[in-house]
């Protein structure tokens, strides 16, 4: 399986989906070698994970670096850390060259080392996640033979709000859901994407819905009554529609000044956020937290009377799952995968902000709107098992494999 993030060390919903995945199938009795591109030496207990820029193979020389691919890296993102690095480093003779002058040279290095790994690593199916391994993916399998599962998260049309695609990350998308032998798509929504933009047949693509990790999660003192918070949680990009989230809480705050708005996560539009907030008024009334991990994301869920997910187009959105596990009641767009199969939670056009406003403060107001959410969606959450998703993935493997060796 091929990655490009994985707990402790990951960014957003991705590593904590691929977490939840691999468990999921350990527990079906498949045994999983995760590998992703850099980051430390991690060790768990359902999964065997290499880091590709640390990898030692017998016979085989090549210079370890570290690298600057990282997850919900931009082409603009790549080039900052790129220039930086060379600023760090007084742009001394030679030292660029051990690192991708651009973000296509580091997917092209992760795909080199995940061939060499193919080479020697024992596998029945290849399962390559989101655009930056599917090259990875590709040359895994004309290594090795095995059939290929290319796994859909997030297509480059949610990255941009379905303006101006990076032409570069399309044709790799495209190359390498056509060079799949099954897509995986996170949604009936994505699905959609797929089929009519990247020109795959229906039949090819299989829908596997992601789900949540039930563990034990700390428990905070009781709030005061007059102190409600609404949280948005999740990186600040325009795929997520933050700046929705913050022309709502104006409208909310004209008629309810006590409420506080925190918005949790980090991204290239944090800066363009925090400017609005003073243009609007309600700079005192809106918290940017940054990025939170580990317990700190559950206490802010168990913090806030309300999540709010505005995204403008949501492949899933794990985040309104991991609020509803925390006895938080959730509005979501509904241009989500998640409101697809969430039930109890309301939803909202993104770009209508006078209705988000309202249902925001419903919700706050309303005691029996809030109490019926929270018990109810806590109980619901209850069904979304990473078993399930890894039951309905291992059923692709099967079928994969009983396909190639037809072929074969």
């Amino acid at each position: 399986m091929f990655g490009w993030e994985f707990p402790p060390v990951y960014s957003g919903g991705l590593g904590t989906a691929c977490y939840g995945l691999t468990k999921g199938l350990s527990k079906n009795s498949c045994k999983v070698t995760f590998v992703m591109p850099t980051g430390p030496i991690v060790h768990h207990d359902h999964v065997d994970v290499i880091v590709a820029d640390k990898v030692s193979l017998e016979n085989v020389k090549f210079t370890k670096v570290p690298s600057l691919l990282l997850p919900y890296l931009t082409s603009g993102g790549y080039d900052q850390r790129y220039r930086k690095l060379l600023q760090k480093q007084n742009a001394s003779e030679g030292h660029g060259s051990l690192y991708g002058k651009d973000m296509m040279a580091e997917v092209w290095r992760f795909s080199e080392i995940a061939r060499l790994i193919a080479a020697t690593e024992d596998h029945d199916v290849i399962h390559a996640h989101d655009w930056m391994t599917y090259e990875a993916g590709i040359k895994a399998k004309k290594e090795s033979g095995k059939p290929l599962v290319c796994h859909i998260h997030a297509t480059e049309f949610d990255r941009s709000g379905f303006g101006g695609v990076n032409q570069y990350v399309y044709d790799i998308e495209r190359k390498g859901l056509h060079a799949a032998d099954k897509v995986i798509a996170v949604s009936n929504y994505t699905k959609g994407i797929v089929a009519k933009h990247y020109g795959v047949p229906e039949h090819k693509i299989e829908v596997v819905h992601n789900a949540v990790e039930f563990t034990d999660f700390p428990d905070l003192k009781d709030k005061q009554e007059d102190e409600k918070m609404v949280l948005f949680l999740g990186r600040i990009t325009l795929q997520k529609g933050p700046d929705y989230f913050i022309e709502a809480a104006k409208k909310v705050l004209e008629h309810d000044p006590k409420v506080k708005f925190v918005v949790a996560g980090s991204g290239d539009m944090m800066g363009r956020m925090i400017e609005r907030s003073a243009e609007l008024g309600i700079a005192n009334k809106v918290l940017f937290s940054g990025f939170l991990k580990g317990d700190d994301i559950d206490r802010a869920y168990k913090m806030a009377d309300l999540y709010v997910l505005p995204s403008v187009s949501e492949p899933f959105g794990i985040t309104p799952l991991e609020a509803m596990r925390n006895g938080t009641p959730c509005l979501i767009s509904k241009t989500s995968g998640v409101s697809e199969v969430v039930t109890h939670c309301l939803k909202v056009d993104f770009w209508d902000v006078d209705e988000m406003a309202n249902k925001i403060l419903g919700v706050l107001h309303y005691g029996l709107l809030h109490k019926s959410l929270q018990e109810n969606g806590s109980s619901e959450v209850k069904k979304f098992n990473w078993e399930i998703p890894a039951r309905k993935c291992m059923d692709v493997y099967r079928q994969v494999m009983s396909e190639s060796k037809i072929a074969g």
